[in-house]
């Protein structure tokens, strides 16, 4: 996984960029950029607007979310913004010079850092219960062939236990979420003051699915994880367990609310007194609604880790 999606030939390096494959919340509407905007303005009030604001996009893709962000900042706080894009692809062609591209997260933040669809995409060894009840490892071929291998021991024993409780009844699987926890926490370290939000398909310990959530994506399509680097390989994330202390878990349709997204349609009269604003006001509802839906976009889930400061989206 970790060679199928970063390696010299990964997907991840692939010029055309995940937005080529698949349609993130970014991709999906200005919008979510506009609310990221909105939350880091309420981390800027808690740090009491420093000199120099941090924003760092973390998987930054292509660079469209940090370019929303600063877009929809007002003026005198884009010019306090400093503005980072972490990705390993290259710098893409014309980006905002405001924007330094990086390999890496920067050290020191203050501000916000936000990881869009990024932990989805550490790689993770994937478990599968033999006829004994015993988790194996999921070993596979570059061709996606696979078999079992040797018994899961040690630490990844140990997170199975803890996080992914239950029988190990045959051919039940379990994707061990411990990179995840450790790239997370290692971010982290990075954030000296403010806020880091992660963002993804998640699930929770009291309703993990039983045959796990392996995939792959190629061209808007889901496809068969083969890890030749033709497609995206991606598993939804344990974000209960990636939470250190102070942090919360909450949906993304109560979080995007919470910062002033919602699906209302605009009232009918508008049509007849103002056409075009009507129509406006319709297409952003049907944005805000597709952002927001159960069953789809509204039911990613936000890992919300205040780092010194209080808990900007709290009640």
């Amino acid at each position: 996984m970790e060679a199928a999606l970063y390696g010299p030939d990964g997907f991840y390096r692939r010029p055309e960029g995940p937005a080529g494959h698949f349609r993130t919340s970014v991709h999906a509407s200005p919008l979510f950029a506009g609310a990221v905007a909105r939350l880091l303005s309420r981390v800027d009030e808690a740090l009491g607007r420093p000199a120099c604001l941090d924003f760092v996009d973390m998987a930054a893709g292509r660079g469209e979310l940090v370019t929303g962000v600063l877009a929809a900042l007002p003026a005198e706080l884009a010019a306090r913004t400093r503005a980072y894009a972490v990705e390993i692809a290259g710098r893409p062609a014309g980006l905002d010079h405001r924007i330094e591209w990086r390999a890496e997260c920067p050290e020191g933040v203050s501000g916000l850092l936000f990881a869009n669809e990024w932990l989805d995409n550490v790689p993770v060894e994937v478990a599968e219960a033999d006829s004994a009840g015993v988790w194996r490892l999921v070993l596979v071929r570059e061709d996606g062939i696979e078999r079992l291998g040797e018994p899961v021991s040690g630490a990844a024993a140990e997170w199975l236990a803890r996080w992914w409780p239950g029988p190990a009844e045959e051919g039940l699987r379990a994707e061990i979420g411990l990179p995840r926890d450790t790239a997370w926490a290692s971010v982290l370290t990075r954030v000296g003051r403010g806020l880091a939000v992660a963002v993804d398909y998640a699930h929770t310990v009291d309703a993990r699915p039983p045959f796990g959530t392996l995939t792959g994506f190629r061209e808007g399509r889901g496809t068969t994880p083969v890890p030749d680097g033709s497609c995206d390989i991606t598993a939804h994330v344990a974000l209960d367990a990636c939470a250190l202390p102070g942090g919360r878990t909450l949906t993304q349709r109560d979080a995007l609310r919470a910062l002033g997204v919602a699906g209302a349609r605009p009232p009918i009269t508008l049509a007849t007194t103002d056409p075009a604003a009507y129509l406006r006001a319709l297409t952003v509802a049907g944005e805000a609604a597709e952002l927001t839906a159960p069953g789809g976009l509204g039911d990613f889930g936000w890992l919300v880790q205040p780092v010194g400061i209080p808990d900007p989206l709290a009640d």
